[in-house]
This record gives structure tokens, C-alpha cells and sequence, in this order.
């Protein structure tokens, strides 16, 4: 089998979801890699594997709801490494806590987190991702049944164990998301933390402390019940996935179940909200 690589470069709007859905059913095909760009992202196949129909059967491409266009190019003998190098930045979030891939240097920050992404899509949607951690880093977790929703990465989940919450589920729907989290979980030396492939049916009869949800609009309007039937009282619920005007949505679903709005913040658009129960 040859070394050559075929990069489909997707253009895709609305852009996060879009690329979530879109890639998810990519990844029941043979490409094995995705790096987001600026208006989408690339989707990596090894050219003996592709076909001309590859995206024939792809729902997303004719959907009405979305816009969607790409074009494809030949790559000869990719090196992945170096693709995750000039793609991936480590993050690093008021100088407490720094997440980074393996190939970053150390930093002297409290909580340093090590991640090695399956694919770059997702990996810290940087302003979603800094923003919860900085609702994590000011928030007692000692001791606190958590869940984290949507865990991608598992990068809030490490960082919660990381500050003493235990024992704490991460869940995501993604296989690749569910090994990678595994496999970070693991890297960071975290005991506290299983990790399950799943959506919010898995959350039928469980109880937590503090429930972490970074995913997008839509999903978290449609699981929000679940969330609150699953909080202690005197829970704590952290959201984000979201852009500022969908602040009313968000809202309103979480003041009709009874949740109390705490601390919100905004990053390029982006929102994170705090509620406890």
C-alpha cells in the first residue's frame, strides 16, 4: 500500500456543527485524520483506499440545513507529527493550568495536562475549552461526583481530578473520542476517572455533584432535562458550545427546570454559564 494521501478540504457552514455531524460520518469511512481550519476542516484518507462514490452515501452533503463544498488534494508521505505540531496549540489558561500535546514543552503551571489528540477537530475549540477551565479552577470540587459530558479529549475531566473531584464519568458518542479520552486519562496518571462511549441515555439513574457540558446548542436543549434529573441538590451544572446569542435559549431551559444562573463568561463570541440546582 502506497504512502500517498488524499486531504478533503472542507468548507462547511454553520461550521461546528456541521463539521461535528459531518465528521462523525466520515469516520464510519477509512479517512483517519481531521484538522480544523478556519472555515471547516481536512479529512486525511490513504489514497488506495478511497473511491470515486467515497461520499455518495454522506447524509450531510445533501441536506438542505447546511452549505457545504470541498475540494481534495494529493499529498505524498504525510507526516502526522509535524500536522499536529503547526495545528494543535497547547492552551494555557491564566497561568494556572496548561494543556498541551506531548511535543509542547513543560510549563511551571499548577495543573499541567498532556494530551495526544486522535484528530485535531475538537481538541480545545480553544474558547470553549479555556472558558470551562476557568469556571473548573475557580470552583471547589473536592470530593465531588462528577460528570463530563461530551468529553472529547477528556481534558476537563483530567483537570477535575486533577483538583480532587471523584469518581468522575466522562461520556462521548465519538469512538475516537472515547479511546483518546481513555488513553489521556491514562497519560495523566488520573485513577478517578472511567470513560464510557455513549449519549445521555447512559445517564438513566445516575446522581452527580457537578456536571460539565461543552458539546453545542442543540444537544445540550435537548439532554438539559437529563442534566437536571441527574444534579444533586446544591449541584453544580457548567455549559458551554454556545455563541452569545443563544444565552436566551440556554437560559430559559435551565431557569424553567429550576437551575440558578451563577457566572458567565464570554470569549470571541463564545459563552460559558454557570447554574447550581
Amino acid at each position: 500500500m502506497s504512502n500517498i494521501y488524499l486531504g478533503y478540504h472542507f468548507q462547511v457552514e454553520p461550521k461546528e456543527l456541521g463539521s461535528e455531524i459531518l465528521i462523525a460520518e466520515l469516520g464510519e469511512k477509512p479517512f483517519e485524520s481531521f484538522i480544523e481550519t478556519d472555515n471547516g476542516f481536512v479529512a486525511y484518507i490513504q489514497k488506495d483506499l478511497c473511491s470515486k462514490d467515497i461520499l455518495d452515501d454522506i447524509y450531510l452533503l445533501h441536506s438542505s440545513e447546511f452549505v457545504i463544498s470541498y475540494t481534495i488534494e494529493e499529498i505524498d508521505q504525510v507526516n502526522w507529527n509535524e500536522e499536529w505540531e503547526k495545528n494543535f496549540e497547547p492552551i494555557d489558561v491564566d497561568g494556572k493550568c496548561h494543556v498541551r500535546a506531548p511535543f509542547h514543552p513543560k510549563t511551571e503551571a499548577e495543573f499541567d495536562i498532556v494530551i495526544e489528540p486522535k484528530m485535531s477537530f475538537g481538541t480545545g475549540h480553544h474558547e470553549t475549552t479555556h472558558m470551562m477551565i476557568q469556571h473548573l479552577l475557580e470552583t471547589e470540587v473536592t470530593n465531588l461526583k462528577t460528570l463530563d459530558m461530551g468529553c472529547g479529549t477528556a481534558i476537563l475531566a483530567i483537570l477535575a481530578e486533577m483538583k480532587g473531584a471523584k469518581p468522575i464519568d466522562a461520556i462521548d458518542i465519538d469512538n475516537w473520542c472515547y479511546l483518546n479520552s481513555i488513553e489521556n486519562a491514562e497519560r495523566n496518571n488520573c485513577h478517578e476517572i472511567t470513560v464510557y462511549e455513549g449519549d445521555a441515555e447512559l445517564l438513566k439513574g445516575k446522581k452527580y455533584d457537578l456536571i460539565i457540558a461543552n458539546i453545542n446548542r442543540n444537544i445540550l436543549l435537548n439532554d438539559m432535562q437529563q442534566y437536571v434529573d441527574c444534579l444533586n441538590q446544591n449541584g453544580i451544572l457548567l455549559l458551554s458550545g454556545f455563541y452569545t446569542e443563544d444565552i436566551p435559549f440556554i437560559d430559559a431551559s435551565c431557569v424553567e427546570k429550576g437551575l440558578t444562573y451563577v457566572k458567565k463568561f464570554e470569549r470571541n463570541n463564545w459563552v460559558s454559564l454557570k447554574y447550581v440546582n
